[in-house]
């Protein structure tokens, strides 16, 4: 009997040899002896084809779930979420963006539009880094100044 696996002989239904000749990958045992035991292989027979039937599918949807998850962890890596109220106007241009396919959501449309804000107010960010420096250095004094014995 020829598999449908051999590449030397590779099945195909609409050859008239292999008509007629059913190639099963789902093999029975043969030795049971048939008195009583046909229905029930058949039925066995029936439920295992139905079952590696579906394996395909089955199999496809994993792949795609774990796509999807990978998709997001990677995605993920570095989001902060932040709750932030916006006026009427920003929601609907948030919204536009999605409904244009821009953006999957509004969440990362809003995300790019704040990170193009930053990048275009790098002056203000700087100069804001520098206070930020300077008081802590004022702090530090003062902390000094709390821990030092007085004389």
């Amino acid at each position: 009997m020829s598999s449908p696996y051999d590449p030397n002989n590779p099945h195909d239904p609409h050859d008239p040899v292999n008509q007629g000749e059913m190639i099963d990958d789902l093999m029975l045992r043969d030795d049971e002896d048939d008195s009583g035991h046909n229905a029930d292989r058949e039925r066995m027979s029936s439920s295992v084809r139905d079952i590696a039937s579906r394996i395909p599918e089955s199999l496809s949807s994993i792949g795609r779930d774990i796509s999807r998850t990978i998709e997001r962890a990677i995605s993920a890596k570095d989001d902060y979420v932040v709750a932030v109220k916006v006026s009427h106007e920003a929601q609907e241009k948030l919204e536009n963006l999605v409904q244009a396919g821009v953006f999957r959501s509004r969440a990362e449309a809003a995300a790019f539009l704040i990170d193009e804000g930053i990048k275009s107010q790098t002056a203000l960010f700087d100069r804001v880094q520098q206070k930020l420096h300077e008081i802590e250095r004022l702090r530090a004094e003062l902390r000094g100044m709390i821990n030092t014995p007085q004389s």
